[in-house]
């Protein structure tokens, strides 16, 4: 199944926010942010994890 984040930059836009801010305000290490960038897999756990917070 292919996984697709299109929605996730088009929110990115609405809000007028950059990868790197995202990555600071949810917690998301920057090798997770780049899986997104490349549309690979990544884990719930590492997305589930930041919300716990």
């Amino acid at each position: 199944m292919a996984v697709s984040y299109k929605k996730l930059w088009k929110l990115l836009i609405d809000r007028d926010m950059k990868k790197k801010d995202l990555c600071a305000s949810a917690g998301i290490s920057h090798a997770s942010m780049a899986k997104l960038g490349k549309n690979e897999n990544v884990t719930t756990d590492v997305l589930v994890k930041n919300v716990l917070l």
